[in-house]
């Protein structure tokens, strides 16, 4: 699949700069951007946290669901997604059928600094780990999926201008 004819989709943990990375992506590309949590935001009508905190983690995943089935069908957008998405393997296969996935990656140590103290990540909130052992834990579980992406672009030494040509060497671009 060309990138030119197909969608560009951002995966990969949170803190890795899937919305940054892609919104400065879209720019260089003159391709609209979409964040798939601002998709689901707007179905729900209210935030992901509190999604999460009203209706649970199950329910969430099943707006994601029908947020990647939606941005799907669009053409030549990038798209940047949730960090659980692709864990779902409806998900990612809805994405890989019109795109090209590419997961950003970071060392746990960045991806803690760059989240900080933030509150609107609900999978670290619920918890009773440090902040530190759930990011671990989490990229743990995930990591099959992860490292299944066959394009990944390690964003823990780069800034988004960085990352951004990294991701365009990859496709060629």
């Amino acid at each position: 699949m060309s990138p030119r004819d197909s969608n560009i989709i951002l995966t990969g943990f949170m803190g890795t700069g899937k919305t940054s990375v892609g919104q400065a992506l879209s720019c260089a590309l003159g391709w609209p951007f979409v964040d798939l949590d601002d998709v689901i935001e707007t179905h729900a009508g209210c935030s992901i946290s509190e999604v999460f905190e009203r209706k649970g983690e199950e329910s969430f995943r099943k707006l994601e669901t029908e947020a990647c089935q939606e941005v799907a069908q669009r053409k030549s957008v990038v798209i940047a997604t949730g960090g659980g998405t692709i864990v779902q393997p409806s998900n990612r296969a809805i994405l890989e059928r019109t795109g090209i996935l590419i997961c950003l990656t970071a060392s746990p140590q960045q991806i803690l600094e760059r989240v900080g103290t933030e509150t609107h990540r609900p999978l670290l909130e619920s918890t009773s780990e440090s902040r530190s052992e759930r990011i671990s834990s989490l990229l743990a579980a995930r990591a099959p999926q992860y490292n299944a992406v066959g394009l990944q672009v390690d964003t823990t030494h780069l800034d988004i201008a960085g990352v951004v040509s990294e991701i365009r060497k990859c496709l060629e671009l």
